[in-house]
């Protein structure tokens, strides 16, 4: 029998690993695995088979609840309100820390520098060695603004004369957004109605609203008077009237003036964040231009003024990262020694992640999704924390093969800290660092949800499941390349860090466009192609709609899946809508019950009325093809494609776009799933989905297609681009993947560095000339990969 010592070294070693019992998350079927602590595991399998279930939904969500409940209840009122993970038991659990794709904020004022701790550290630089002298950090802040006030304070009987006074490097004209704004209030109002008949045309502003009534009940105009109609008094009330206290349906609130208020319902976000239609009024109504008086830079006069050794804050806000931390490293002065050696480890952390090419000016809302991930990773690189575990959603996301190396240097580091380390990914050559992998699958959606594999990569290779067969898959050079039949030209491009670029796009074939991150390739399409007629541009951005959102409505199939079940049952389509007749009363055929209170997070209940399904009662005793509508919203779509192809249930409209989501590799997403809970590669492939009936488009451009695609599935992607191209059409793919870049009939290659390093064609013609050449890093990646 083992002896009390042998038992206790038991117990420890048990702590060795995070093992999960019972997880039912979405479409996890009882999973239970054990992980080892201090190790790098990466989770792969098919789209949609489980991975982010079990990483972030079960393994991560479940250690962020339990530190939470570990802060006072006055605290959790403040913080995220998260429940419990359809799991039976967790164990082995640490800290969870998770760095996944989400965009930072969307605010104007939020910068790289503001992001991290570079602009923090910076400004505490400039404080101790800037000459003149102007103050503490805050005068080089330009999210402070300067402020003299004085007043008494009563201690007691005892009154105390005070003043403060506080130097800020905000620049007043701008307040710190570097842009001014300019709003044509012709865009505002349509002159030829009365406030009553709807006169004010700004988006979502309706008369019956609260913001139209504050004009109407103000006391200043005619609601019956046509706008064309006012006095000079009333056009200065409408357009140019200080703030002023009146009473709007018995409530007493504040009256502006309508451009005041356009800015502040509008203005106070980055326009690339806002709707569709919003962002098109925008563009419309507003112009935005460089602030005269600092010159985009944000900053006051004064914080401009004061310099080490020539150079502003300004100047060292715009420069370069990695030029940057060469101008820090070279200031020798004693009194910040250590202030300066944390920025430049700070700065060189940019670098090796491959985001040297930024400025901490940059706006965080700029930033791609991979871009944002890498920019979260700089506050943990440093981190004197260990044991804690990193949880990373593809971390690989828009890196060039170059780059790929660096950011597996980088998990690894992070692991060496004796940190567990977490990795959903696709990348073999992510997947070959691993010291454990976790296959997931066999299929996605409903036919996921299982462990087909646990082991060394090793293992992985000679197991036979999806991932196993495709790790080592390599796309062959092709035979012979189509010939264009046109070509797009571009001439001097200089946008950002394009230097003066002349390059021809050729027409009627597969064109891939690559580089290093931070070459210029979006630059190049954004600034020379997309807008151009016929040009459609299919990104990664988010989908704008609501939570209520999903495959069925943004796709337009739901209308003839309606009509198709009122034809069948008698009755009228409105019933089987969610968000109509059908609806259940109690969720508004949400299926779920969100509460949003105040500073709580959004937490959503499923329904108790319809007990998730959406729609009344009354509504799911009719059936098409023996299917209710609510079954219909939980179908994946290759199971929907199926269901409506044929029988009773045949219905060619539904059918088609069915087709097309199936074409786009998606497949294994259920009709009724939130458009909220999609990854950037996902809604790349529902737009493009969507995109496909359109016959004006001659020309599609797509951003990383190949995001979030297993390898099993690439080929089935490059298929697709065959079938656009053989269909007349032109296709320009922004792409690191060398089985894209191997397929393609025609390579761009920017470069040859990043940033200033970049901006220039180093490349163009076929991939075999690429990979006969051997001039670039995108060419001997390429030749590597199919091995010449």
């Amino acid at each position: 029998m083992p002896n009390h010592q042998e038992i206790e070294q038991q117990i420890v070693d048990k702590h060795d690993w995070i093992r999960v019992h019972g997880a039912r998350e979405n479409n996890l079927r009882e999973v239970s695995l054990a992980i080892p602590k201090r190790r790098l595991t990466v989770f792969t399998g098919v789209s949609g088979s489980g991975k982010s279930s079990l990483v972030f939904d079960t393994i991560a969500a479940e250690s962020q609840r339990l530190v939470n409940e570990t802060y006072s209840a006055f605290v959790q009122g403040f913080m995220p309100t998260m429940g419990r993970p359809d799991v039976e038991m967790l164990e082995g659990l640490t800290t969870a820390i998770i760095v996944d794709q989400e965009p930072l904020s969307g605010h104007p004022r939020s910068t790289v520098g503001t992001a991290t701790d570079a602009g923090a550290l910076l400004r505490i630089l400039f404080s101790r060695l800037a000459e003149p002298h102007i103050g503490t950090q805050k005068a080089f802040a330009f999210n402070v603004a300067s402020a003299n006030a004085s007043g008494t304070m009563w201690i007691g009987a005892k009154a105390i004369e005070r003043n403060v006074s506080v130097v800020g490097g905000m620049c007043l004209r701008c307040e710190g957004f570097g842009t001014v704004t300019d709003i044509d209030p012709a865009q505002l109002y349509d002159a030829s109605r009365s406030l009553a008949e709807g006169a004010i045309t700004v988006p979502g502003w309706k008369p019956e609203g609260w913001v139209v009534q504050s004009f109407v009940e103000s006391g200043f105009f005619d609601p019956d008077k046509p706008i064309r109609d006012y006095t000079a008094r009333e056009m200065h009330d409408l357009l140019h009237r200080d703030p002023a206290k009146v009473k709007v349906k018995g409530v007493n609130t504040t009256y502006e003036s309508l451009p005041a208020r356009v800015r502040k319902a509008f203005l106070s976000k980055e326009k690339e964040t806002l709707q569709p239609h919003i962002r098109a009024f925008v563009e419309r109504a507003v112009t935005f231009a460089k602030c005269p008086e600092c010159h985009g830079t944000r900053l006051s006069e004064l914080a401009r003024s004061a310099k080490i050794d020539g150079i502003s804050i300004a100047d060292a806000n715009a420069m370069q990262i990695s030029e940057l931390a060469e101008w820090v490293r070279a200031i020798d002065d004693p009194a910040v020694s250590t202030t300066q050696k944390v920025l430049g480890q700070n700065l060189d952390s940019f670098t090796g992640i491959g985001l040297g090419y930024l400025s901490l000016e940059r706006s965080t809302a700029s930033l791609s999704g991979g871009e944002a991930q890498r920019t979260k990773m700089v506050r943990h690189l440093g981190s004197a924390l260990t044991d804690v575990t990193y949880v990373f959603d593809e971390p690989t996301i828009g890196l060039h093969p170059h780059d790929i190396q660096r950011m597996n240097n980088l998990l690894i580091q992070l692991r060496n800290k004796a940190n567990t380390v977490l990795v959903v990914e696709h990348k073999p050559e992510t997947i070959g660092i691993a010291d454990h992998v976790v296959d997931m699958g066999p299929e996605a959606g409903t036919k996921g949800g299982a462990v087909v594999f646990e082991g060394t990569v090793a293992e992985l290779r000679a197991s036979g499941t999806v991932t196993g067969r495709h790790l080592d898959d390599r796309v062959s050079l092709k035979p012979s390349v189509r010939t264009p039949n046109g070509k797009l030209e571009v001439r001097g491009a200089r946008t950002h860090n394009l230097q003066d670029v002349d390059v021809d796009i050729p027409l009627g074939v597969l064109t891939v466009l690559t580089g290093v991150a931070g070459s210029g390739k979006s630059s190049l399409i954004s600034g020379s192609v997309a807008g151009l007629d016929g040009v459609m541009t299919v990104d990664q951005g988010p989908i704008k709609g609501s939570r209520r959102s999903n495959p069925a409505t943004y796709t337009g199939m739901l209308d003839p899946i309606r009509k198709a079940f009122a034809k069948a049952n008698g009755v009228k389509p409105a019933l089987f809508s969610p968000n109509s007749e059908g609806a259940c009363p109690e969720c508004k055929g949400a299926g779920v019950i969100y509460s949003d209170l105040a500073m709580i997070a959004g937490v959503a209940i499923t329904c108790d009325e319809c007990e998730g399904k959406r729609f009344q009662q009354e509504v799911l005793h009719h059936r098409l093809g023996g299917r209710t509508i609510s079954d219909v919203f939980e179908m994946p779509v290759a199971d929907a494609e199926e269901f409506f192809g044929r029988g009773e249930a045949r219905t060619p409209a539904a059918h088609t776009v069915l087709r097309r989501l199936l074409d786009v590799g998606l497949g294994y997403l259920s009709l009724g799933q939130p458009l909220t809970t999609l990854s950037g590669g996902e809604r790349q492939r529902l737009k493009l989905a969507v995109h496909l009936a359109d016959e004006d488009s001659r020309v599609y451009v797509l951003d990383e297609p190949t995001t979030g695609l297993h390898l099993a599935d690439v080929e089935q992607l490059l298929g697709l681009l065959d079938r656009l191209v053989d269909a007349g059409k032109s296709v320009i793919v922004i792409e690191h993947h060398q089985a894209v870049m191997a397929h393609a009939d025609w390579i761009i290659d920017l470069g040859p560095g990043a940033g200033h390093d970049g901006g220039r064609v180093v490349f163009e013609g076929t991939p075999a000339g690429l990979v006969a050449a051997r001039s670039t890093l995108t060419g001997r990646h390429l030749a590597d990969y199919v091995g010449r």
